[in-house]
C-alpha cells in the first residue's frame, strides 16, 4: 500500500514539474511557427497584390488601344458615309438635271 501510494505521490508531483515546461515549451514553438507563417502570407499577400496590379494595368492599356483603335475605325466610317452620301447626292442632282 505504501509503495502505491509513493508511485502515485511520484508521478503527481513529477507530471506537476513537466507540465508547465511543456506548455512554454509549446507556446515558444506554436509563436515561432506563427510568426513564420504571418511572414510568409504577408510576403504572398504583398506579391500576389502587385502581380494583380500589373494584370490590371495592362488590361486597362489593352482597353484604351481597343477603344481609341474602335474610334478610329467608326471615325473613318462615318467620313466615308459622308463621302458616299456626298457622292449620290451629286449622283442625283446630275441626274435630275439631265432629266429636265
Amino acid at each position: 500500500m505504501k509503495r502505491t501510494l509513493l508511485s502515485a505521490l511520484t508521478v503527481l508531483v513529477a507530471s506537476a514539474a513537466i507540465a508547465p515546461v511543456a506548455a512554454a515549451v509549446e507556446l515558444t514553438s506554436f509563436n515561432i511557427q506563427e510568426t513564420r507563417l504571418e511572414a510568409l502570407d504577408a510576403r504572398t499577400k504583398n506579391t500576389v497584390h502587385k502581380l494583380r496590379l500589373e494584370h490590371l494595368n495592362n488590361q486597362s492599356k489593352a482597353v484604351e488601344n481597343i477603344q481609341a483603335a474602335r474610334l478610329e475605325a467608326l471615325d473613318a466610317r462615318t467620313k466615308a458615309i459622308d463621302n458616299i452620301q456626298e457622292t449620290r447626292l451629286d449622283a442625283l442632282d446630275a441626274r435630275t438635271k439631265t432629266v429636265r
